[in-house]
């Protein structure tokens, strides 16, 4: 009897296009917009662009391959995936579980924040000095490290009430199901995004002194490229971008028909990701070049990366243009769908583990999780000192949480557990595209090469510097405890006893049949 027989139904995206728009509403993010431009600028600006696409092609690519083929061939979540390779390695996918749980806890407060600013742009609420509306009266930023404590319980109505917002409309789209809510959602979003984006970037194209934003982000310093930093940038930035190597895309490949081109789509994902962050620098460089010749400065002298380009740049630079409440909505509206939909896809991850390992419904696990991590979320990140926890548990959990649990499958799968042959063949097997063999050097070599140079460097200079000239004391709870709750939480959740279904044969056989009977022949 087939596994397919034996199995009950798993939930399956309904076509190719479905699980393209929802792999690309995962890996296109806030990141997307707000730290390509930056990072590209800081790095070479148009020369960039060189070991950005062979980190592309030699890590972000390769990577995916693997995401998908573990998720596909082993029909799982990422802990029930790994489980199913080799048992123990479970851990390692409850580690991806864990590193989800803690970026959706602070990524839900971003969309609510984005969300609140969509309002606000209607009115141009945020008046001359978008700093002080953004940090004072939208926060309410306590003064930490001064007056007020590193952590409060004071809440902020204007975080709160937005935040559970998000949070109750995360939980009904995933509890409608994978076709139902997380496909139907992507389905809806990414062209809006695409359209509501494209609009503006085309109007920052025509406003005085987008030219000098261009030529800033574009200009090549060809020097760059022989700086090793740069291209651990390059690495870093494709790596970060394409949600590889913390389950998302481990989970939505599970939910792909048995016969399903994998590597076909799996470059329209990486591409799409990639063209839609250049896509992102064009409007972002041109309203910044924009903005620089409204206040007579420089564009170097603007803040153009991270929370304070999304929150304090752009609503100023909206402020200045001609229609302003118009675009400043089109923007944060990009930014609500972007963030959205990627938080759709990590907490996914979580839900389809819970449902897995201990025989939930999809309702419950869906609703259990909501209301736990939706209260962690509220209590963290919706009072006066939210922002500096969620700087912190970001910094953290994606420079060393992210970058370790990619290095964890290079090592396991390929190296020591020798599964890259078969992980190969399946996509080969089941994709319109051949993987070849310089997957393996790419997934066993330059991958986790690149990647323990990233992690050794980062962890080095948070022991010389601590992160963001914050309190040591605080970083060793909020910000290095982050990274110890991942390894405890993986432990724990590998404790009880697997409740979900246990047997299980992947297809196709490997090896294959007919190599097996011309081995048997001689």
């Amino acid at each position: 009897m087939s596994e397919q027989t034996k199995a009950a139904p798993r939930e399956q995206f309904t076509g190719q296009v479905g699980f393209i728009l929802s792999a690309i509403g995962s890996a296109v993010g806030l990141g997307n917009i707000w730290r390509f431009p930056g990072v590209a600028y800081e790095n070479g600006g148009g020369a960039f662009m060189v070991p950005y696409l062979i980190a592309l092609l030699t890590a972000g690519i390769p990577i995916l391959f693997l995401d998908y083929a573990l998720g596909h061939r082993f029909r799982g979540g990422a802990p029930q995936a790994f489980r199913r390779l080799k048992g123990w390695l479970e851990s390692l996918g409850w580690f991806q579980v864990m590193i989800c749980i803690l970026i959706a806890v602070y990524y839900a407060a971003v969309v609510a924040w984005a969300g609140s600013f969509f309002v606000y742009s209607f009115g141009l609420d945020w008046g001359d000095d978008a700093a002080t509306f953004f940090v004072g009266d939208h926060l309410q930023l306590a003064d930490v490290g001064g007056a007020d404590p590193w952590l409060t319980f004071d809440f902020v109505a204007a975080v709160l009430i937005p935040l559970v917002i998000v949070w109750i409309a995360v939980i009904a789209v995933l509890a409608a199901g994978v076709v139902k809510g997380v496909q139907r959602a992507n389905v809806v979003f990414i062209p809006l995004l695409v359209v509501a984006f494209g609009i503006l970037v085309v109007r920052a194209l025509f406003l005085d002194g987008a030219a000098d934003g261009l030529n800033v982000l574009f200009t090549p310093d060809w020097s760059a490229l022989g700086d090793a930093d740069v291209w651990i940038a390059a690495y870093g930035q494709i790596f970060f971008s394409l949600s590889v190597a913390f389950g998302i895309m481990i989970t939505y490949s599970s939910y792909r028909k048995r016969r399903s081109n994998m590597t076909g789509p799996g470059l329209v994902v990486a591409f799409s990701n990639s063209g839609f962050e250049l896509f992102a620098g064009l409007g972002v460089f041109s309203a910044l070049g924009f903005l620089a010749a409204q206040e007579g400065v420089t564009v170097a002298d603007l803040d153009f990366q991270g929370v304070l380009l999304a929150f304090v740049t752009f609503p100023t630079i909206v402020s200045e243009m001609p229609a302003g409440a118009f675009f400043g909505a089109l923007f944060f509206g990009s930014l609500v769908m972007a963030g959205f939909t990627s938080l759709v896809s990590i907490l996914q991850v979580v839900s389809a583990a819970l449902q897995e390992k201990f025989a939930l419904s999809r309702r419950a696990a869906t609703v259990g999780m909501g209301l736990v991590l939706g209260t962690v979320s509220v209590l963290g990140f919706s009072t006066t000192t939210g922002l500096v926890l969620l700087d912190t548990v970001d910094a953290f959990v994606n420079n060393i949480g992210i970058v370790a649990s990619a290095i964890f499958m290079c090592v396991f799968v390929i190296w020591l557990y020798r599964r890259g042959p078969e992980l190969r063949y399946h996509l080969s097997s089941v994709s319109t595209i051949p993987v070849g063999r310089w997957w393996y050097a790419c997934v066993g070599l330059i991958v986790p090469v690149m990647l323990v140079v990233m992690l050794v460097q980062y962890v080095m200079t948070r022991i010389d510097e601590p992160y963001g000239d914050y309190d040591t004391t605080y970083l060793l709870y909020a910000g290095w405890g982050a990274v110890a709750l991942l390894f405890l939480g993986a432990i724990v959740l590998s404790l009880p006893r697997w409740r979900g279904r246990e047997e299980f044969t992947p297809w196709p056989a490997y090896p294959p049949v007919d190599a097996v009977t011309k081995e048997g022949a001689r």
